[in-house]
Formats: structure tokens, C-alpha cells, sequence
């Protein structure tokens, strides 16, 4: 924008200083110095770009210290604060998921070189985030189905040597608690990535308990891991944070 409203002005002031030679010149019919002129010229010309030139003002940019200065328990610890106490994402807003996206992609830099052999990744996991909050939980945790019934608790316990069991315990209109089961066998697919089998769910409500639904499996890479945190992404592109029971 400032090399065209400059040449514009410049185009027209040149004309308009032309034009006023030529008038001096008819007028007063006393020869004039072209060195000067010219000079006195490219004077004014100078003065029109300097005042263009502090009219337009470059944006002045705030800068953030990067998430990738943090070392990996700042990284994880930041990730925590971020998802906690916002039924696991279903609060937060776009933008604030980009930035839980952003500090997981950090943290992903330092996880070890084969994660799905690392026994840090038996136990008790709570769920804490998806960014897909229907991931998890499937019809349940939908808008619909989050009105109707409010989760208490989300939890992964993978147990030695293959066996995944996820429950989903909720409180159905505020007051009929139940929660629903899966068992699952983990298949090991190559150094990050695992598939587990589950059966078909259970559902338990009340006193009542019964079994809906088919067979189902999930794709899942293991992106970190230590023993407080765990981070994964479905093959959809869902990401995953597990905090250690």
C-alpha cells in the first residue's frame, strides 16, 4: 500500500511542478535553472515520502515465549491445567482447544522411541480430555445424550498383557446412577500404534444390568507417556489425554 499511494503522489506532484515551471516561465519569461529546479523538485518529493512514510505504521506484534522452551513435566503440567474441570473439552472453546493441541504437540517431542512397550502404560487412566468429546463414551457423551446423562467418571484400566477395560459411570436426570463397560483385547500394531477389540458393552443401571450393542474396535496411537500422563490420538485424529489414577 505505501509503494502505490507513493507513486501516485510522486507522479502527481511531478506534474503539478511541471506545470508550474511552465506557467513561471510564460509569465515571467525569466529563464529558470534546470539543475535547480530539478532540485527543488525532488526536494518536495522527498518531503511527500517521508510523510507518507510515518503515516503508515507497521502492526507491532506481541511476542509469546514458545511452548517448546518448556521442559516436559511445565509442558504436561500445562496441559493438566488447560483440560481439567471442563467435562474432559466439551467446554472449552476453539480456540482453546488449538491450544491444548499445540502444547501436545510439544510434549509429543519427548515421548520414548517405542511407547506401546513401555510398562508405564499399565493401570488405571482417568479420561480428562478428547477433543472430539463424542470420542469417548460414543452416544452418551453426545449433546443429547449429555442432557440426559451427566458422566461421573471416565476410566481406562489396561491391565497385563492385553486386556483394555473402559467404563463410563453417570448420573441418568440427576438422580438414577449407571454406568456402561467395556472389555477389550489390545493388539499391538507396531511401535506407537495399538487396535483393541471390545465386546459388546454393558450397560448398568440401577439394579438392572444387560448387555446392547455388537463388537466394536478402536486405532489408537500412543503419542507420550510417562508415569503421571498419558497422550493419545485416535485414527480420526481425536487427541487423547489419560492422567494416572
Amino acid at each position: 500500500m505505501a509503494s502505490s499511494s507513493f507513486s501516485v503522489v510522486s507522479f502527481s506532484s511531478v506534474n503539478t511542478e511541471l506545470s508550474v515551471i511552465r506557467l513561471s516561465s510564460r509569465q515571467n519569461l525569466v529563464p529558470l535553472n534546470p539543475r535547480r529546479q530539478c532540485l527543488g523538485i525532488f526536494h518536495r518529493l522527498d518531503r511527500n515520502y517521508r510523510s507518507i512514510s510515518a503515516s503508515v505504521s507497521s502492526p507491532v506484534q506481541k511476542v509469546s515465549s514458545s511452548s517448546s522452551q518448556l521442559p516436559p513435566d511445565e509442558l504436561a503440567a500445562s496441559i493438566l491445567s488447560k483440560v481439567m474441570q471442563t467435562d474432559r473439552g466439551v467446554t472449552l472453546t476453539r480456540e482453546q482447544h488449538m491450544q491444548v493441541a499445540d502444547l501436545v504437540s510439544e510434549l509429543n517431542k519427548y515421548c520414548v522411541d517405542s511407547p506401546v512397550k513401555c510398562p508405564l502404560i499399565f493401570g488405571d487412566w482417568d479420561v480428562v480430555y478428547c477433543s472430539n468429546p463424542t470420542s469417548p463414551g460414543g452416544g452418551f457423551r453426545s449433546g443429547l445424550g449429555r442432557l440426559v446423562f451427566k458422566t461421573t467418571e471416565m476410566v481406562q484400566a489396561v491391565e497385563a498383557p492385553d486386556i483394555v477395560r473402559n467404563k463410563v459411570s453417570f448420573s441418568a436426570l440427576g438422580f438414577l446412577d449407571g454406568e456402561v463397560s467395556l472389555k477389550g483385547k489390545l493388539i499391538v500394531l507396531d511401535e506407537k500404534w495399538i487396535k483393541v477389540v471390545f465386546e459388546r458393552p454393558e450397560l448398568k443401571i440401577g439394579s438392572l444390568e444387560f448387555g446392547f450393542g455388537g463388537q466394536s474396535e478402536v486405532q489408537l496411537e500412543i503419542t507420550y507417556i510417562d508415569d503421571k500422563l498419558r497422550l493419545g490420538k485416535g485414527s480420526r485424529g481425536s487427541l487423547f489425554v489419560f492422567q494416572r489414577r
